[in-house]
């Protein structure tokens, strides 16, 4: 990995800065060395967590994120509401993802009478009322369904966890339907601000998921590394026909491309 033209790292966060509450360590120091050498954005799919709870736990990691590098698939969905007038809808999402939602708009209700639409959350909090809900309002088809993001699990340090992949599969045997529109990774919209601020070869994504991160950066047109600190394996990989830029062990690893490095003198040495 040439480092050498790049400005702007993208992060895919759970599985690739940390798994579940645990940091990980090599990923964790390369971010820290290269904090001024560097623009790093925060970017995840799961939306149980508010942008704040995600810059809490990231400066407790030694992570000097501020809000204004964090990127949510909250945001585009918020402009799709708005471009469509959209001033009622049923959320299956919790309390935290609710809040930040009705921040970022706060002209929006939430209410079964009158919804719009049905918005697919990382609901952490999920009850049967609340999928029954949601359910009979997708039997009407003037009634959208959105989703925030695809991904059929979250990795946790005891195994994967149902995500919003999970429960899509749930509404379609139950309600036929799929989601119309799903905001987030791998939709490149979510990078819009940054695809605005930065030429595409000064880009770089990082992150441990082929369906969802990797793609984001196909999509985008941006460099990518693979890192298999989170759910990918190399024998993923092996099945993939389009490769990632780089894959590496865990971030920490890229720091032997960095220039200037040990490794690197090394190798002009010889």
């Amino acid at each position: 990995m040439d480092w050498s033209g790049k400005r702007c790292v993208v992060l895919d966060m759970d599985g690739t800065v940390y798994l579940g509450h645990l940091p990980i360590a090599g990923a964790v120091a390369f971010i820290r060395r290269h904090w001024q050498d560097l623009d790093f954005y925060f970017l995840s799919n799961n939306t149980s967590k508010s942008p704040r709870s995600y810059v809490a736990r990231l400066n407790d990691m030694g992570i000097p994120a501020t809000l204004s590098r964090l990127l949510s698939p909250v945001r585009p969905l918020v402009d799709f509401l708005r471009a469509r007038k959209i001033g009622c809808l049923y959320p299956v999402g919790n309390t935290e993802f609710q809040g930040y939602l009705h921040e970022c708009m706060p002209e929006l209700e939430f209410a079964e009478a009158g919804a719009q639409a049905v918005v697919l959350a990382y609901d952490t909090e999920l009850s049967y009322h609340r999928l029954a809900r949601a359910a009979l309002l997708l039997q009407k088809p003037q009634v959208l369904f959105l989703a925030t993001h695809p991904d059929l699990v979250c990795p946790s340090p005891e195994g994967p966890l149902p995500d919003v992949g999970s429960f899509i599969a749930l509404f379609a045997s139950a309600t036929g339907r799929q989601p119309q529109f799903i905001f987030g990774k791998p939709d490149p919209q979510v990078l819009a601000p940054l695809l605005a601020r930065y030429r595409k070869a000064e880009m770089l994504m990082v992150g441990d998921r082929l369906t969802t991160d990797m793609q984001l950066a196909r999509n985008a047109g941006i460099d990518s590394i693979l890192v298999l600190s989170g759910e990918a394996t190399l024998e993923d990989v092996a099945k993939e026909q389009y490769q990632p830029t780089l894959v590496l062990k865990d971030l920490g690893e890229a720091e032997k491309d960095w220039p200037g490095s040990a490794s690197e003198a090394g190798q002009q040495d010889v």
